[in-house]
């Protein structure tokens, strides 16, 4: 799953226990009728991916959905849900993804005017 929005709030890495576990807050504020305010957490070293990104930045952040059960001392059961961040790109309106050349205007390319429709197509699909 993604979420695409405007980078609200990148929290500092916090870190729990004796083994060190990290873990880092990004909220993310989508572009929509109604503006939803979404916190993201980071694990472990996917912490640093937040390092180069600033607030005010568009983003497009990928996320798995995770579900936890918990039984308290009085033995009821409660449900806990989070929002687990594995990857972050900048996202620019109109611009093509990252790492992707622009494409040529329909004006740099020649019409193909050879083209015979009994040519056998050796194409699998």
């Amino acid at each position: 799953m993604e979420i695409e929005g405007k980078v609200k709030l990148i929290g500092e890495t916090q870190t729990f226990g004796s083994n060190g576990f990290r873990k880092r807050e990004l909220v993310v504020t989508t572009d929509e009728q109604y503006p939803q305010h979404i916190m993201v957490e980071f694990v472990q070293d996917k912490c640093d991916l937040l390092n180069t990104y600033a607030v005010g930045q568009d983003v497009k952040v990928s996320i798995n959905l995770r579900g936890r059960e918990w039984t308290n001392p009085q033995g009821q059961v409660k449900y806990f849900n989070s929002i687990q961040g594995w990857r972050l790109e900048g996202a620019s309106q109109g611009a093509p993804a990252a790492g992707m050349p622009p494409v040529p205007p329909m004006e740099a390319f020649e019409p193909a005017d050879n083209l015979n429709e009994e040519d056998h197509d050796d194409l699998p699909f």
